[in-house]
């Protein structure tokens, strides 16, 4: 099978698959890449299309780019497929970087881990405004552009995580050949920051279309919005249709762990069809109805804001209702692992401040009681 579906970055003048291969998410054992099962899916999504590759320096510890390396020599060589074939992405850590040698450093790293002699599409990964402005100072977006004339990468972009205010100012604030963001149908508020791409004419990566596995599976009494219209579309594949409806996104990527999701997800890549008015609906039906499933209504607004005993009341708040909307224990594991032990629920002494001034009328002490519980349940 091959993709109907090759999104010309006419800008730029490359032609990846609209599914392209997140390298974050391999199979592993005891900690380490599942090389052989790796492998077979690997070379299952290329057979299937696919010609775009996407790691970073830390992805598996680093061991994503050493072992996509490896692939790549070793696959591609063998089935006859010229480097200008496939197009490889790898990303620049921007908080380990303090001088400019250390991007000089990282990036010959990369090269060497990858085997290769150029990247195609080099990000500046999760690039927040401080990191921008750290970036700038030590001169290292001027440093990619000279990597770029050496013609050791092609196309230079970032990766974003920020919000709309910081990143409309770091988007204004160098020419890019590209940006990736994460697009899926219940992280609505990036949808901004794709319409700033869309208006200044940069092609758009998406990243997390399925939320981390998140929008994978679905409680029966939602699916039913998809499965009335087409029972045999997974999930996922309605995820990844609503982000491809984008105009301007050009590649969706998707860190496949089984042969399962790559099937899938050839399948939906390789026939891929738009969503249509109805579908957009069942989306949109969708989308409230796992809105409606969190513990409380914490918006963010950080009002509670900073506890006097340091808890982090809007980020605990948003692991619990995250876990309520989505259920999904290992994600939910990993974001609570991230919570210091200082700022977590136990801390709270109880003295009110917090009931006191929200605005959502939420009994936060209580609530923080269960968050506790329930995070620890896990």
């Amino acid at each position: 099978m091959d993709f109907r579906d090759f999104r010309k970055f006419t800008k730029i003048n490359s032609t990846p698959s609209l599914l392209g291969y997140g390298c974050m998410r391999f199979p592993t054992t005891n900690d380490n890449i599942d090389e052989e099962k790796s492998y077979a899916l690997l070379k299952a999504a290329v057979e299937g299309g696919v010609n775009y590759f996407d790691t970073a320096y830390v992805y598996h510890g680093g061991k994503s780019e050493e072992f996509l390396g490896s692939f790549l020599k070793k696959y591609m060589s063998k089935e006859n497929r010229p480097r200008e074939s496939y197009y490889v992405a790898d990303k620049l850590p921007t908080w380990e970087i303090n001088s400019l040698d250390d991007a000089k450093r990282i990036f010959s790293e990369q090269l060497n881990r990858l085997q290769i002699d150029y990247i195609d599409f080099y990000l500046l990964h999760d690039l927040k405004i401080d990191r921008f402005e750290k970036m700038e100072k030590l001169g290292v977006y001027d440093y990619c552009r000279e990597l770029q004339k050496e013609g050791k990468i092609r196309h230079l972009g970032h990766s974003s995580h920020e919000n709309l205010n910081n990143f409309t100012k770091i988007v204004n604030g160098r020419d890019w050949d590209f940006i990736m963001l994460q697009l899926n149908y219940m992280d609505l508020s990036n949808l901004e920051m794709y319409k700033l791409c869309e208006e200044k004419g940069i092609p758009v990566l998406a990243m997390e279309p399925v939320r981390g596995g998140s929008l994978s599976k679905l409680p029966d009494n939602i699916l039913s919005n998809f499965t009335d219209i087409n029972p045999g579309a997974s999930p996922s594949s309605w995820a990844i249709r609503w982000t491809g409806s984008l105009p301007e996104v050009k590649v969706i990527l998707s860190g496949m762990s089984d042969m399962k999701q790559v099937e899938d997800n050839l399948n939906t890549c390789g026939n891929f069809e738009p969503l249509n008015p109805a579908e957009k609906l069942a989306v949109e039906r969708v989308e409230t109805a796992l809105r409606k499933r969190v513990h409380n209504k914490c918006t963010g607004c950080n009002y509670c804001m900073p506890c006097p005993a340091g808890v982090n009341i809007p980020w605990c708040f948003s692991i619990w209702n995250g876990y309520a909307i989505y259920e999904n224990r290992g994600h939910s594991n990993w974001e609570w692992s991230m919570v210091n032990a200082a700022n977590r629920p136990e801390q709270c002494t109880e003295c009110g401040k917090c009931n006191e001034i929200c605005p959502q009328n939420i009994d936060v002490i209580n609530d923080l009681e269960r968050v506790q519980s329930d995070m620890e349940s896990l």
